[in-house]
């Protein structure tokens, strides 16, 4: 059994079917179907149940699951401790954070780390999904919420304070009532993050109009005159068409934790991008 054969097999147990897996490992899923049907022969055992839902793991499916999983995090330590000892400044560096920070906090950092050491490829992942930083999905990760993964070096980068938007045209909304206002705010998924709720208290009978998990969506609505939007000042401020709005008390704004596994400290790389995103944002 070879270890390409136990990537192929996590990555269905883990996507459930055979299309995601194999957009997943960059395969075609006819491929897939192919070497997982080898592998099933080779084993003389079915690890998978066949269902209209996708693939469900067997009880002997179960049993390569936990010897995959061991094996995979050795491969994975391995390759980052031996990524950690690099210290030349070439290479990639993998990061993921939302897509609004991406784009109005870090831009202007990652530009200047690009001018410095042209030779580091940065990739910038954009997906809302939480990365595996143990898995290397990615190299640093930016997120609201401290870190709690085992082996994950986590720091506080800096507090970002919100607002309320609203374009200039639009009368201002009175705090504690909301009549006839109009609302531009996270979707249903995200009703808990702390800005739906203060909305909620402060303007009680305001109405929704538009939801979206997406903050420079819920900016472009705004400027455009559809409601107002609470967002985070470095989004508000630079998005033309809107004006903060004062209701006598700010929206709760939100930490940015960094994170990164602690094989990785000693990547000369990494240990330069951190330094830059300190000295530029950290507060």
């Amino acid at each position: 059994m070879e270890w390409s054969d136990l990537r192929l097999f996590l990555a269905i147990a883990r996507e459930g079917t055979l299309g995601a897996a194999a957009r997943k490992l960059g395969l075609t899923q006819p491929t897939m179907g192919r070497r997982l049907r080898a592998l099933e022969a080779a084993l003389g055992q079915s690890l998978f149940q066949r269902t209209g839902d996708g693939f469900v793991l067997t009880d002997e499916g179960q049993t390569v699951l936990a010897h995959a999983e061991r094996m995979e995090e050795e491969a994975l330590a391995l390759a980052r401790e031996l990524s950690g000892q690099g210290r030349q400044m070439e290479g990639l560096l993998r990061l993921s954070a939302s897509d609004w920070f991406s784009l109005h906090v870090l831009t202007p950092v990652l530009a200047e780390f690009a001018r410095l050491y042209p030779r580091v490829t940065v990739e910038l992942l954009t997906d809302t999904r939480r990365v595996s930083l143990g898995r290397r999905e990615a190299d640093l990760a930016f997120r609201i919420t401290p870190f709690e993964e085992p082996d994950v070096i986590s720091r506080k980068l800096l507090h970002i304070d919100y607002a309320l938007y609203g374009p200039p045209e639009m009368a201002p909304p009175v705090a504690g009532d909301g009549t006839g206002t109009r609302l531009v705010t996270m979707d249903t998924a995200f009703g808990g993050m702390p800005d739906v709720a203060w909305l909620r208290r402060l303007l009680p009978k305001a109405e929704t109009v538009f939801a979206s998990n997406n903050r420079d969506i819920q900016a472009q609505m705004a400027a455009r005159g559809v409601g107002f939007a609470v967002l985070p000042r470095p989004l508000g401020e630079a998005m033309p068409g809107l004006r903060p709005v004062d209701l006598g008390e700010a929206p709760p704004g939100r930490d940015t934790w960094i994170g990164y596994h602690r094989d990785l400290k000693r990547l000369g790389r990494l240990r330069a991008l951190l330094d830059l995103l300190i000295e530029r944002l950290a507060r």
